[in-house]
């Protein structure tokens, strides 16, 4: 078989993402100008050193209806006085023992007044314009829940693939689920708090981002506010990485159920891609292909560079992209691989 036609469901899966991102920074989505009571609540464990630049960045917010609620989630530093530090009368600090993210989101939740409940993290900043931009996609009562863009602080090696994946991640749901989230993350997400009191609050869960977007659905729609901006700490070991990707796969398969689903047809059908993409350069090499290969390197390069410009990327984001690509699609391969053999057995 000729190495080249490789490249054609490679060209055809990419493309097609690519081509509907295009379309979708050409037309205007669906906006709503209001301006309700907003409670943002910022979990915080073991962030002394980190909360106080999430909450200036949380009160410096360009809105004029809101309040920050800091839950210091039974910390062993010195969170919970750092917090109490900033004095501004639409900050409230309060002190909760350790149950998790999950459960500090619901202690903020009884001290929440606002009729949309949004959330970040301590380790996190908004940009100024975040919940407004959030805000906005409440643009009728068939929404109840809005989720933003992620972005990677740091310049080490996992910091910068990272970052470079959450603009991948930004291009995919542009393309695909502007208007149908599958995932309101936990770093800037908002809710409806009638949505939230319908489920009973926050799903305590190891995934309790997904856990909730995927029961506020039930009766609802999800959607992406590509304008909402949040920078997060993310890990940056090879190791730490793993372990926080292996957390967030395993938590999502158990919440996709036993038969397959539609959630589990996307998943195979992405990782046949990701097969190929780890495949395609080195039997590209192997065979003497070079142009086959730099072809490949063109194209993904390509698909990166409109990204990087419309989300605030760096010009090496889209350089690099083909590299960062058969890492990411390998890293995840072998994850999901793993995942799979885990469900199988019956151990996940």
């Amino acid at each position: 078989m000729n190495p080249l036609l490789l490249l054609i469901p490679v060209v055809l899966w990419d493309g097609y993402f690519f081509l509907n991102y295009l379309l979708s920074i050409r037309k205007p989505y669906s906006t709503r100008e209001w301006e309700p009571r907003v409670s943002l609540i910022i979990p915080a464990y073991n962030e002394g050193k980190r909360i106080i630049r999430a909450i200036k960045a949380a009160l410096e917010q360009d809105y004029p209806n809101f309040e920050v609620i800091v839950v210091d989630d039974g910390s062993e530093d010195n969170t919970y006085d750092a917090a109490r530090s900033v004095s501004d009368p639409r900050l409230k600090v309060v002190r909760e023992p350790h149950r998790g993210k999950a459960g500090a989101l619901n202690a903020g939740l009884k001290f929440a007044n606002g009729e949309i409940i949004a959330m970040t993290d301590g380790d996190s900043f908004l940009e100024r314009d975040a919940l407004k931009e959030l805000v906005r996609r409440f643009y009728s009562e068939e929404v109840v829940g809005v989720g933003g863009q992620v972005r990677v602080m740091g310049n080490t090696l996992p910091e910068l693939i990272q970052d470079i994946e959450h603009l991948r991640i930004a291009m995919f749901r542009r393309a695909k689920e502007l208007d149908d989230l599958s995932l309101a993350p936990g770093p800037i997400a908002a809710f409806r708090r009638e949505a939230l009191e319908r489920i009973g609050g926050f799903i305590e869960d190891i995934v309790e981002d997904y856990a909730t977007t995927k029961a506020v659905k039930e009766f609802g729609k999800v959607v992406y506010a590509p304008k909402a901006r949040v920078w997060t700490e993310m890990p940056t070991t090879m190791g730490s990485l793993w372990r926080q990707r292996k957390r967030w796969v395993f938590g999502d398969m158990k919440k996709m159920g036993g038969g397959f689903t539609k959630d589990w047809a996307f998943m195979l059908l992405s990782d046949i891609i990701a097969a190929i993409d780890v495949l395609l350069p080195p039997i590209l090499l192997l065979s003497g292909l070079w142009w086959g290969l730099l072809l490949w390197w063109g194209f993904e390069a390509l698909t990166m560079l409109v990204p990087t410009a419309v989300e605030g990327g760096k010009l090496r984001n889209a350089l690099l992209f083909p590299v960062i690509l058969w890492f990411l699609a390998a890293f995840y391969l072998s994850l999901h691989l793993y995942g799979y053999g885990m469900k199988l057995s019956g151990r996940l």
